[in-house]
């Protein structure tokens, strides 16, 4: 299938509704040409092979030192160990309570009875709030980075590369001067995940400050896009449809699945870069070595093959079927703080809340390429 205005799905004229676009490729064309990411991965089998196949499919995609993702064995193999080591069970009990304050404070701050953008009063303050406080950043460190959040989201929805570029040169600013401080503090400095971080050693030597910036970097930028799109897409489901809030309400333990259910139905994540490493045959096409291509997690996760009716809320699915946070050796490395985060946060949202309806005076404004969720979604809260 080659590439035109009228087949490519991740054009701007025809990102409003991700799910229909790729639904109705998925269904034409198990592999697709765009010419933005390459070969578009759309079936849920498909996927599934790329990602549990690493030595064929790379995600050595960057020219980027990109700690740990962006490696394949064994150099990922020992960036992953000391990743790992900070989203064990033990790490996310402790950060809960914390986690609980931040979403108690933000949503008894929601105006009540009216209409409110939850992107704006919740879920963007919610994924830097939490963020910094896992990492032990100062408060005064959020405001830069709202700010730098807001210009990367531009720069990337613009495919500006050159501001891609500067913007990323900013954030590693921020990172460097930070860790300059807790060396510079020596004893002194805050007894939190950042400091420790400086202790850790790959290969038996110290991790050099590049590999501490992208291990960050990779951590962050990812954190503060992704939860802040899931959360705007679990409040915008559960206003939307009452059914399952009221099953939710009742029965809090719940929460977990069907947030993984619902973000299933509707990613907070398009895609993620492979290239293939030597030549293969996937969905009906041959590949060379060097040729991209992209696991699209917002066609993969609704194959109806799969999931029968994508659009069907059930929690009696296999959790394993669910490539949310993907699967192998790249599985994402932040899987349990966002289950953790989202999971607090509904449960807060419910305990605190009598009603939450979806605003009859705005339409939600769903996110351009290469965003998901909402722009903006406006809801009323009692």
């Amino acid at each position: 299938m080659n590439a035109s205005p009228h087949s490519d799905p991740l054009v701007p004229a025809s990102s409003d509704d991700h799910e229909a676009v790729f639904d109705d490729l998925r269904r034409r064309c198990p592999v697709a040409h765009s010419e933005q990411l390459g070969l578009l991965v759309l079936r849920h089998d498909d996927v599934s092979r790329v990602l549990r196949d690493h030595e064929t499919f790379s995600n050595e995609v960057s020219t980027r030192l990109t700690v740990p993702n962006g490696m394949d064995p064994p150099v990922h193999t020992e960036y992953r160990r000391v990743n790992d080591r900070y989203f064990t069970p033990d790490l996310m009990a402790a950060f809960e309570p914390t986690c609980r304050r931040i979403a108690t404070e933000l949503v008894d701050a929601l105006p009540s009875g009216v209409a409110a953008d939850v992107m704006d009063h919740l879920a963007h303050d919610f994924a830097l709030r939490v963020q910094s406080a896992f990492l032990g950043w100062p408060a005064g460190l959020e405001e830069p980075l709202r700010a730098w959040t807001r210009k990367n989201h531009e720069a990337t929805r613009a495919r500006d590369h050159a501001a891609m570029a500067a913007v990323a040169v900013e954030f590693d600013g921020f990172i460097r001067e930070l860790l300059t401080q807790r060396r510079d503090a020596g004893k002194a400095a805050p007894d939190d995940l950042t400091t420790r971080l400086l202790r850790e050693r790959v290969w038996d030597r110290e991790m050099t400050d590049d590999e501490l910036v992208s291990l960050l970097r990779n951590w962050t930028v990812g954190e503060l896009s992704t939860i802040a799109a899931s959360v705007g897409i679990l409040a915008h489901y559960l206003a939307t449809h009452p059914a399952v809030q009221e099953l939710l309400r009742h029965d809090p333990t719940l929460i977990g699945a069907a947030n993984d259910e619902i973000l299933r139905i509707h990613a907070p994540l398009i895609a993620n870069r492979r290239v293939a490493s030597k030549p293969v045959e996937l969905g009906g096409r041959t590949l060379d070595a060097g040729d991209r291509l992209a696991v699209v997690w917002a066609s993969a996760n609704r194959d109806e093959s799969v999931f029968g009716d994508p659009d069907e809320f059930r929690l009696d699915r296999d959790p394993a079927l669910n490539l949310l946070y993907g699967a192998g050796i790249h599985v994402c490395p932040g899987a349990p703080l966002a289950r953790l985060e989202l999971r607090v946060l509904v449960e807060v949202l419910l305990a605190s809340t009598d009603t939450l309806t979806a605003s009859a005076d705005a339409e939600p404004v769903r996110a351009q390429y290469p965003g998901s969720g909402f722009d903006s979604v406006s809801l009323v809260i009692t």
